[in-house]
């Protein structure tokens, strides 16, 4: 599907992986972009990316991504200003990392991963990503509706695209049992949502990138960077945030990919 004059959406906007994506689909021509995330930053990566040349809209919207009502205003906002969004990327994510189980070597006694913790990672993670793409999914159903359409044709081409952002920590990654748990989640989120929204001409992709250099890599410390991260990745380095918006964009573009796509610079887990 080409990105230029489309409408998207991106959650985690404010930084990252999602504030890359934002940058890129600005330079390919986006029509309309609406930057989702619940830090005031986004309003000033909304003013850096209008700033850039070429046309289209940016805008910045300050709020929870698990909020439904929220959502709700982000997408009908846009389809009132802009028609309905062709584009959705769900970027927004936490981690709570810690042991599933950790022993307390002094008094002999097993602490378990804190339940409130886990289901905060998947609220965020794995509901509020599935959400924001069932709303635009929703949009294109009413769309189609509106103009008397029924069952979406190849001849008509890709009316929307949903990519998730997954993780290699889909394959298991220690102190990570809530965030492994969301990010594999999405597999079949997006392998299910794909067999149901192609009806409406909608594709859905996950892209699984490796350690990126965001501020979520960064509080992981720059030691354990060093001595866990680095030396299990093939190109000894970071991945930069704009390589993995560049994956998106081509998830985005190429209606022949589908299921996963791995940026993962060649990442797999060191042993214990």
């Amino acid at each position: 599907m080409e990105i230029k004059g489309k409408v998207a959406v991106i959650t985690g906007a404010a930084s990252g992986i999602g504030r890359a994506a934002a940058a890129e689909l600005r330079r390919q021509g986006i029509g309309a972009l609406g930057l989702v995330d619940l830090a005031d930053a986004v309003h000033d990566v909304a003013a850096e990316i209008t700033a850039q040349a070429g046309d289209g809209v940016v805008r910045a919207f300050q709020g929870d991504t698990t909020d439904a009502t929220f959502r709700h205003e982000v997408f009908e906002t846009l389809r009132h200003e802009h028609g309905p969004v062709n584009i959705c990327v769900p970027a927004a994510g936490i981690t709570r990392d810690a042991l599933a189980v950790k022993l307390n070597k002094d008094k002999g006694k097993a602490n378990l991963y804190p339940v409130e913790n886990f289901r905060q990672v998947v609220e965020v993670n794995l509901i509020a990503p599935v959400y924001w793409a069932l709303e635009m999914v929703a949009q294109q159903a009413e769309h189609r509706f509106t103009r008397g359409l029924k069952k979406w044709h190849p001849e008509e081409g890709t009316q929307g695209v949903v990519v998730f952002i997954g993780s290699v920590s889909s394959q298991g990654n220690k102190g990570q049992i809530s965030y492994a748990s969301t990010k594999v989640g999405l597999e079949g989120a997006a392998s299910t949502l794909m067999i149901e929204a192609m009806f409406y001409g909608v594709r859905c992709a996950v892209l699984h990138p490796g350690f990126t250099d965001t501020p979520m890599v960064r509080a992981l410390g720059e030691d354990y960077i060093e001595n866990h991260v680095l030396p299990a990745t093939q190109i000894k380095r970071l991945i930069r945030p704009e390589e993995i918006a560049d994956a998106i964009a081509f998830l985005i573009r190429n209606s022949a990919v589908s299921g996963q796509l791995w940026a993962d610079a060649g990442w797999h887990p060191m042993p214990t």
